[in-house]
């Protein structure tokens, strides 16, 4: 029996121990797998090759791009913590990131609107099945087309406008016990929130987005458990398969454009993420009065304090 504990002991530090070198290798290699990415960008960016569209697929959802992004964000911390100025400046341009797109976007619950007013006046008033848009070379669709494309504009503004949302503080809370216990220990639980469960969840949403859109864009269709040469083989039979088809004859036929969007929320909430720790840490660090220091949030103007009071 001890001599099986033992064995079991040892292969479990063993396990450990090739666990750390595996990691420490992939760190050492994103600087040269970032070093030649950037130094041979034709690899990866000539579309015109498609061999290079193929590497792109495969490095966007690899092991090689999570660590060249984990190394990045671990030097900008280590450097951070030295210079706590470039963490503030850090939380700056991420936030003002996702107010400047957020904001920009938000209009798209106001075209939504206005195309739906459209839509309704076409049907009901003019009785046209069509809806045109331009001179000369206009624009012109089934009603049903433009009905189903509100749908896009939905998806807008629940996925490049979340993290805005997160900014100004307008996602709805459960809040259990964050109301009641002290300002850092408040912070402590906003940077394990960033690190354990908003940044692993962006990672997992990325990788299965990021796959389900190439699948909807090319043939063959890759695959995220395909090796690069796997993948490189593929590529000889590559050719652009954008996926058109619609929930009706003549309906929205730009799916694709959600599985875009899907990768961009993905990429947003990641961002987000490091912004929230690191203004955590420095709000943690300088107490109860440098909360929401820097903080670019949206104002009603006068009685805005009497509205707020009433939500």
């Amino acid at each position: 029996m001890q001599e099986e504990s033992s064995v079991t002991l040892g292969q479990a530090l063993g396990a450990l121990g090739d666990g750390v070198i595996w990691l420490f290798q992939n760190i050492l290699m994103s600087f040269y797998n970032f070093g030649y990415a950037v130094s041979h960008p034709k690899l990866w960016l000539d579309w015109s090759d498609k061999e290079a569209i193929m590497r792109f697929v495969y490095y966007g959802g690899s092991i090689e791009f999570f660590f060249v992004v984990f190394t990045l964000f671990s030097i900008l911390t280590i450097v951070g913590l030295w210079n706590t100025r470039i963490l503030w400046a850090v939380v700056r341009g991420l936030e003002g990131f996702a107010n400047t797109v957020g904001r920009f976007f938000a209009w798209a619950g106001l075209l939504m609107m206005l195309q739906q007013v459209v839509i309704v006046f076409v049907q009901r008033i003019f009785a046209s099945p069509n809806l045109t848009f331009g001179f000369g070379l206009a624009f012109d669709r089934d009603i049903s087309w433009f009905s189903e494309e509100l749908k896009l504009y939905n998806a807008l503004v629940v996925t490049l406008c979340a993290t805005y949302t997160f900014v100004q503080g307008g996602h709805v809370r459960v809040d259990l016990i964050y109301a009641g216990v002290k300002f850092r220990t408040k912070k402590v639980i906003d940077m394990f929130g960033a690190l354990f469960f908003m940044m692993p969840m962006a990672v997992l949403i990325w990788m299965y987005g990021w796959f389900f859109l190439w699948r909807h864009l090319i043939v063959p269709k890759p695959s995220a458990s395909d090796h690069l040469e796997r993948l490189l083989m593929k590529s000889r039979a590559l050719r652009w398969n954008v996926e058109t088809i619609g929930f009706s004859p003549n309906g929205f036929n730009g799916y694709f454009l959600f599985k875009i969007l899907l990768c961009g929320f993905a990429a947003m909430v990641f961002i987000q993420a490091i912004a929230l720790l690191y203004r955590s840490y420095m709000e943690f660090r300088e107490g109860a009065e440098s909360e929401k220091k820097y903080l670019d949030k949206d104002s009603l103007g006068e009685g805005e304090e009497a509205y707020e009071g009433t939500h």
